[in-house]
């Protein structure tokens, strides 16, 4: 398998080793396309679910600091 197929596309699924039943083979697809469908579906998920926590929690403390001619001044009058 190469990824994540588009819905309803066959999986290629080679079984290699063994002697497994065909109810065997029927069990392993039906899990491996289960699999494949809820991480699709989490990956939708994630995609649309906008900044994480952690990417919020790292937005900036103050403004930035300004420079130039005149933005320094002493404190006394």
């Amino acid at each position: 398998m190469t990824g994540v197929e588009p819905e309803g596309a066959p999986l290629d699924i080679r079984i290699i080793g063994g002697n497994p039943s065909p109810e065997d083979v029927a069990a392993t697809t039906a899990v491996l396309s289960a699999a494949l469908e809820e991480l699709a579906a989490e990956r939708g998920r994630l995609d649309d679910a906008g900044p994480s926590a952690w990417q919020r929690s790292q937005r900036p403390f103050r403004s930035p600091i300004s420079t130039g001619s005149g933005v320094w001044r002493s404190f006394s009058g």
